[in-house]
């Protein structure tokens, strides 16, 4: 399995508009962040989580010559905003590109995106999308099992996503014991770890570390960070040994 990470940042990503700041000023590409998504390739699939505003970026980034489903952990822009740019994958390989979601960001997507849904719009050019709708039980993917993680982002319901030995989290802020013990085993863990600063629907960096060390992977890599978080050279620095700081373009093999 080979994980690529898309991007780290928060829904503004880094640098933010208008921000001075030294993280937002600063010449280290580890601290430029587009937002929060994930390649995961395997030998059965390859799948992104999440399509936000800068998918088609990220895309071309990481060369990705197809994928064969996006999931989605929730319904905010920053996760959903680029599933329009789906389509060169429908062209040139001339199908329908599978997302698995939970019932409720599926009907929010189909509402984003009527055009992709509504038969009065079927007309070449427009996505070709197959939804498939998930709850909070294990599924398939061309014979590859996904198992959900359910959490919550202050009062919304988020999934997470296990594959095999890798389990990925953005955008939370509580676990339960019983969706702690379905992570359990993990060898690697990405975990939403938004600033130091306490907030109402992200796990801060010391409840995150927290977390890890309660899952107890191998390692732990954190996403989903903001600006206020700091530096990333200083912030890793500051971290146990085996959990360190994502950024875009990092490459993981398990």
């Amino acid at each position: 399995m080979k994980i690529t990470f898309l991007g780290t940042g928060t829904s503004q990503g880094i640098p933010v508009i208008a921000c001075n700041c030294e993280v937002c000023q600063s010449n280290n590409d580890k601290d430029k962040r587009l937002r929060v998504s994930v390649l995961i390739e395997t030998e059965k699939n390859t799948l992104v989580v999440d399509s936000g505003p800068d998918f088609r970026t990220q895309m071309l980034r990481a060369n990705v010559q197809d994928i064969d489903a996006i999931l989605y952990t929730h319904e905010h822009k920053d996760h959903v905003a680029g599933m329009d740019d789906v389509r060169p994958f429908c062209f040139k390989h001339n199908k329908e590109i599978e997302i698995y979601a939970h019932e409720r960001v599926m009907n929010q997507l189909k509402k984003e995106f009527h055009y992709v849904f509504d038969e009065r719009f079927n007309y070449p050019g427009i996505p070709r999308i197959n939804p498939n709708v998930i709850s909070n039980t294990p599924f398939e993917i061309n014979g590859e099992t996904i198992t959900p993680i359910n959490g919550l982002h202050f009062k919304l319901q988020v999934f997470g996503f296990r594959i095999g030995d890798f389990t990925y989290i953005t955008d939370m802020n509580a676990i339960s014991e019983k969706e702690i013990e379905k992570i359990k085993g993990t060898k690697v863990l990405v975990l939403n770890a938004l600033q130091k600063n306490p907030h109402i629907s992200h796990f801060t960096l010391d409840e995150a570390i927290e977390m890890a060390n309660k899952i107890n992977p191998e390692k732990t890599y954190f996403t989903h960070m903001s600006h206020t978080l700091g530096l990333h050279d200083e912030i890793s620095s500051e971290l146990p040994e085996n959990m360190f700081l994502g950024y875009d373009g990092l490459e993981i093999k398990l």
